[in-house]
């Protein structure tokens, strides 16, 4: 358990704390020779069972509430002091209020120099607490007489942490590593140390971490967790981190920092936050105004949009705060404003959406996004959101956000019946009411589209993507769309998508002519297939008639007109693409050049280029001066590509997969595509 304390100056903490664990928190010259506390203090006291608690000693004076405010953040416990013989002064009060606004609900009130009053100013300054207290979270505490001279009361106080540690002992470590740094320093011999209290999760010698807003990686070589070396150091310990790494130095780590698992790694600078604004402000808060914001351990300058009218004395209301700097943060993380001349605290609360819009921020659409955010279950939150438009939401960033692990992102998954669309990293759940609802409006879209088109063979899936809602990502909803398939409601044919019910036929002497002109298309020939003036002649057809035919193959997806009156069969053309992927896969850089392509396909240099500028127009080569790289996006626009292995594997042809992607691009391909009801095979058969 960590304890904090609180109050006036020369009210008595460090003699407290002192008198508690035998350490004098005054470490610094200038607070010996002032007697007054600058920067924090930190010491240990063991109990009968073998825990440890920690004191987080602050400074009282209000030149160092910001000092204070590093380090009341992350307190289990607080213990106001408020010295018998002066009763209660301006920074009792303000340092009250921030333990409220912090919610810390744990503490004890200690009149501390019980030695130099009697039972009457005791009583006395007891009742003065009393109207202070109410209505804050500490309002049902216990004042405590004490003396750190005599000794008097403090077998009662140590009583009181001992059984207020054994009801913070079982606290759940589960989500995600943060530490957020108070101190940074080099030991000789160690090398640099961070100290700090875990906000969450557990660490452990040998753990990967970053050091975040900077990003920059970190080893923990060694550990001491309140005060002890340890192999693990977990959610509400004070734990001293020895950290290795490229960069790493006393100078790249600062106060304010936060260790975190590298997952966590957001940095922001805009926040859509519930603030209540202390009663004591003279007026109401206005649009932009400027403030310093405290979290954790960081003090960043910000300013305050408001969401709504101007927030009286008082009252609460949602806001977004726009940052000077980005900071580390978690959601339902608590936070507390002062103006910017350091004089007084404005008011505080606790963050609700770190990744706040800067346009559209009033619209009832985001109102109920926040209504959503601000519930403080992560499980009854993400449901809510689902509910909320666009009705489909980013699971991993919501997990990141709080902190939580993978396991626990499964678990809210599972525990709600959530749909989940993978796409890569990426990772969107919708509601199974409105997965539901998205695949019914689908199917119907594309029955509508077979009854008005039934010559084509399918909806253009970008085409699709626009029409539904909520409006996946192309990503993901090629996701949604693999889904669907993998349940034999519809088929991907390329970049089309139809229903499995659907079949394109042709008038009975369109039938029996394309039956000719394909085979001339395909066989030994089929990289330099002949043209439609060429077809004409040889099977003595009319030209136009031949035309027409063809470019309904096209509409089909049967035939694709590389070039004016120039058309190769679907077929030959994932097979040229697979090519150009094999040369890519020998080629440097995973680039390659005309030539390399129109040896391979053996039909002269102005057919090859008329290929490459085809799969150009069409995204699925990038050009860069005479060399092209396939894009991994879209090889799977005219159907799943089947590479053969030859090279490698003797012979045997395989569809090309994301781990062929990712070995190739080193990056993820769009998934969908690839699935056994891809194209219908060419030529077709009467009634394919």
């Amino acid at each position: 358990m960590i304890i904090g304390t609180a109050g006036h100056v020369d009210h008595g903490k460090t003699a407290l704390v002192k008198a508690l664990t035998g350490v004098d928190c005054d470490r610094l010259k200038e607070e010996k020779v002032r007697g007054v506390t600058i920067d924090l203090g930190f010491a240990y006291l063991p109990t009968t069972d073998g825990q440890v608690l920690g004191f987080v000693d602050v400074p009282g004076h209000e030149r160092y509430v910001r000092t204070m405010l590093a380090g009341a953040t992350g307190i289990d416990f607080a213990l106001l002091v408020v010295a018998a013989d002066e009763g209660v002064k301006p920074q009792t009060l303000e340092h009250l209020a921030i333990l409220d606004l912090l919610q810390v609900e744990q503490g004890l009130v200690v009149l501390n120099k019980a030695d130099l009053t009697g039972p009457e100013r005791l009583a006395e300054v007891a009742a003065q607490l009393r109207p202070a207290l109410a209505g804050t979270a500490l309002a049902a505490t216990d004042a405590l007489p004490v003396s750190a001279v005599t000794g008097q009361g403090l077998d009662a106080l140590r009583g009181h942490l001992m059984a207020a540690a054994k009801a913070t002992a079982q606290r759940s470590a589960e989500t995600r590593f943060r530490l957020a740094v108070d101190r940074a320093f080099t030991l000789h011999g160690v090398g640099v140390v961070v100290t700090g209290t875990v906000l969450s999760g557990a660490v452990q010698v040998g753990d990967q971490l970053l050091i975040s807003p900077s990003g920059l990686p970190a080893r923990v070589r060694s550990l001491h967790a309140q005060n002890r070396q340890a192999e693990i150091g977990r959610r509400g310990e004070r734990c001293a981190l020895n950290l290795t790494g490229v960069g790493v130095s006393k100078e790249a780590v600062r106060r304010g920092d936060v260790v975190l698992d590298p997952a966590l790694h957001a940095p922001t600078d805009r926040i859509d936050a519930r603030l209540r604004v202390l009663g004591a402000e003279a007026k109401a808060i206005g649009q932009w105004l400027p403030v310093r914001l405290h979290h954790a351990a960081a003090e960043v300058g910000a300013r305050i949009v408001l969401l709504g009218p101007p927030i009286e004395p008082g009252q609460e209301a949602d806001v977004q705060l726009v940052l000077e700097q980005p900071i580390a943060a978690a959601l339902q993380d608590r936070f507390v404003l002062r103006d910017v001349s350091a004089q007084r605290t404005i008011g505080g609360g606790r963050f609700i959406d770190l990744r706040g819009p800067p346009r559209r921020r009033r619209t009832p659409e985001r109102r109920r996004q926040l209504a959503a955010l601000a519930l403080p279950d992560s499980a009854a939150a993400f449901s809510a959101l689902l509910d909320a438009p666009p009705f489909a939401w980013d699971l991993a960033a919501f997990a990141r956000d709080h902190a939580l692990t993978a396991t626990q992102g499964e678990q809210l998954v599972a525990q709600s019946g959530l749909i989940q669309l993978q796409a890569g990293p990426a990772a969107v759940a919708l509601s199974p009411t409105r997965w539901r609802k998205f695949a019914t409006d689908l199917i119907e879209r594309l029955a509508t589209f077979h009854r008005e088109n039934p010559d084509l063979q399918g909806l253009g899936r970008e085409n699709l993507r626009l029409q539904l809602q909520p409006r996946l990502a192309p990503r993901i909803f090629i996701a949604a769309l693999q889904r669907l398939a993998g349940a034999g409601e519809l088929v991907l044919d390329g970049a089309f998508v139809r229903l499995a019910s659907h079949t394109v036929r042709l008038a009975p002497g369109d039938e029996t002519a394309w039956a000719l002109l394909a085979p001339r298309l395909g066989g030994a020939e089929r990289f330099r297939p002949p043209r439609v003036r060429d077809l004409a002649h040889a099977s003595g057809r009319m030209e136009g008639d031949v035309r027409r035919l063809l470019k309904l193959a096209g509409r089909l997806g049967w035939a694709d007109e590389i070039a004016p009156d120039h058309f190769f069969l679907r077929a030959t053309v994932r097979e040229m693409v697979a090519i150009g992927l094999e040369e890519a896969g020998r080629a440097d850089g995973g680039a390659f050049s005309a030539s390399q392509f129109r040896d391979r396909l053996e039909n002269g240099r102005k057919v090859a280029i008329q290929i490459l500028e085809f799969f150009d127009r069409h995204g699925v080569t990038l050009r860069k001066a005479d060399l092209r790289r396939l894009n991994p996006h879209r090889l799977d626009l005219f159907g799943p590509v089947m590479v053969s292995s030859s090279h490698a594997q003797g012979g045997a042809s395989s569809p090309v997969g994301r781990s062929d992607f990712k070995s190739e691009w080193g990056s993820e391909p769009v998934p969908g595509g690839f699935d056994s009801h891809s194209l219908p095979p060419s030529p077709p058969r009467s009634g394919s």
